[in-house]
């Protein structure tokens, strides 16, 4: 994970890197916590009732949507709140809500309950958002890319290991374990955030902000950022799009036979797996060529994986073709993100990386209940159809964006 060329220190603001590991630890346990749940949590619904196959996706996406209905709604507000009292803060706010929250979770006794701690959980989410505008405002822009691809590496990494663990714990001692390890381990990160996270922070009275009007006409290229928050919330939607489902369609593949738990986590796992072993690479090449023709070839080559993903119905050929999808994430959130950093002031990362989580939670609403009701009232394979096809679209307009801004430069 340590980078040779940012061990220069005199580059770096005192306790940078304590800093960097506690924050990239956060977000690994972060990821490992959501991921250790969320490709369950169909399956543990279902423990709670007796519905139909149509009740069943639905409920699943509600839960999904929920969190990020919440965080859609409440991220602007954390985001102005963020540029005026710092990021630690909100990292700390974040991970503290979160370990009540996923930890009651498992208590549930009903799929309202759940969906109603996901709804909460989410309007004082953002622990990873927040750490990664934390980082960028620390961080010299000539190492932007790679500290940006290593934040959402730790993520991924906690995402790649999660389902197995999850997987695990559940097949062994039930759904509801998990929810109580998760949520013991957040409460870790906010203790962690709170003493080891040193912040370059002078906080501003709300009265002498600059308004968010003013500070975006500061920036050469403000179609550009909106193409990014629409990338942002298209990409999510694509990751989103087969997790409320993904553990049915194994289950399906499966004849409802078998370790069902743990093949699901695989499955889950495998895109995690992809983009571990590509982040590093696909970081040290932004810094080299730029994020925008990385985010480019990513989007084009994610679009064309889809394809035989919606031919396939071996559980073992969808996680091999969504491991290579990992490699093409990997160029995908990093890259929208880096050029935010590049694009815009730096008095102005609270909000507009609360902005990107708004369309980012937006992204997973509409993933999740895309994947969700497709399924329902078609097959789980025309998810995958009808992901690759957006991603295609996203592809053009940020192709489009960025030859329009060439011509007029």
């Amino acid at each position: 994970m340590e980078d040779s060329n940012i061990g220069t220190h005199h580059e770096l603001p005192s306790k940078w890197h304590q800093t960097f590991y506690t924050l990239w630890l956060g977000c690994f346990v972060t990821g490992m916590g959501y991921s250790m749940t969320m490709p369950f949590i169909s399956l543990f619904i279902n423990e709670l009732g007796n519905f139909s196959r149509f009740e069943l996706n639905l409920y699943s996406g509600m839960a999904f949507a929920a969190t990020f209905i919440s965080q859609a709604i409440v991220s602007p507000y954390w985001g102005s709140l963020a540029d005026r009292k710092g990021r630690k803060l909100m990292c700390m706010r974040a991970s503290g809500v979160m370990a009540c929250t996923i930890f009651i979770t498992g208590l549930s006794v009903n799929v309202w309950m759940i969906i109603g701690m996901r709804f909460l959980q989410g309007a004082f989410s953002g622990y990873i958002n927040n750490s990664i505008a934390l980082m960028a405002g620390e961080t010299p822009h000539s190492k932007s890319g790679w500290v940006m691809s290593a934040m959402t590496t730790a993520g991924v990494t906690g995402n790649l290991i999660g389902p197995l663990l999850g997987g695990a714990l559940s097949g062994a001692w039930g759904y509801r374990i998990p929810f109580f390890i998760t949520g013991g381990l957040m409460f870790g990160v906010f203790i962690a955030t709170s003493f080891l996270v040193k912040e370059k922070f002078t906080p501003i009275k709300k009265e002498n902000m600059k308004p968010m009007q003013a500070l975006m006409g500061q920036i050469d290229n403000r179609q550009l950022i909106v193409v990014m928050f629409i990338t942002t919330m298209l990409v999510q939607s694509s990751v989103m799009s087969i997790n409320p489902i993904v553990s049915l369609y194994v289950k399906e593949m499966m004849h409802d036979t078998g370790n069902i738990a743990f093949v699901a986590g695989i499955v889950a796992a495998t895109p995690g797996l992809g983009n571990l072993v590509a982040a590093s690479k696909v970081g040290h090449t932004m810094d080299r060529i730029g994020p925008k023709k990385v985010l480019t070839t990513g989007l084009i080559v994610a679009a064309v994986l889809f394809i035989p993903m919606t031919l396939t119905n071996s559980p073992w050929m969808l996680a091999f073709w969504r491991f290579l999808l990992g490699f093409a994430n990997a160029a995908l959130m990093p890259a929208a993100q880096t050029i935010l950093t590049l694009e815009v002031p730096t008095e102005a990362f609270g909000r507009i990386f609360s902005y990107n989580q708004s369309f980012q939670a937006a992204g997973s609403v509409l993933g999740a209940l895309l994947g969700s009701t497709i399924s329902g009232l078609f097959s789980y394979s025309a998810v995958f159809a009808i992901t690759g096809c957006t991603l295609l679209l996203d592809f053009l307009l940020v192709y489009l964006t960025q030859h329009r801004a060439k011509t007029i430069n």
